[in-house]
């Protein structure tokens, strides 16, 4: 019923990027955001550094996910230094409460498994921490960001 297929045409994850972006931040985005997303991806697909996936439910396409991997200085806690940041992990309304998300988070965690990343993380909206929870992820109250 739900499969997830690796992705890696530009055209495709652009229009996925555009839908996450309407539906999540509810704006549509201008022409200088469309332009440094689709060089981004053509970027890091081909340095293997973005992989991305779309869902399909019995037969149409329906959600989307990624993950980006960069190097962090090695510690204790990542031996590795190898990083993996899930992001956009959508999934349309109509296709929501079917198990097509955690489909798609499963996937990208074996992406990053299998790359024998040692730290992965990601962020999420309230709506699906639970989610989140149900496969094993935890809040992290030691991190910050710098507001602008």
């Amino acid at each position: 019923m739900i499969s997830i297929v690796k992705v890696e045409a530009v055209p495709t994850l652009i229009h996925w990027r555009m839908e996450v972006i309407r539906s999540v931040f509810g704006i549509e985005p201008d022409k200088r955001l469309l332009v440094a997303n689709r060089r981004y991806y053509r970027e890091h697909i081909a340095d293997g550094s973005h992989f991305a996936v779309i869902a399909r439910y019995m037969g149409e396409d329906c959600g989307c996910g990624a993950v980006c991997f960069y190097s962090e200085l090695p510690s204790p806690d990542n031996p590795s230094g190898l990083c993996a940041y899930i992001m956009n992990i959508y999934v349309r309304q109509q296709f929501r409460n079917k198990g097509i998300g955690h489909a798609i988070v499963r996937r990208l965690i074996r992406e990053c498994r299998e790359r024998a990343c040692d730290k992965i993380f990601l962020e999420s909206t309230p709506m699906a921490k639970s989610l989140y929870e149900s496969i094993g992820f935890a809040a992290m109250p030691d991190i910050m960001t710098l507001k602008k």
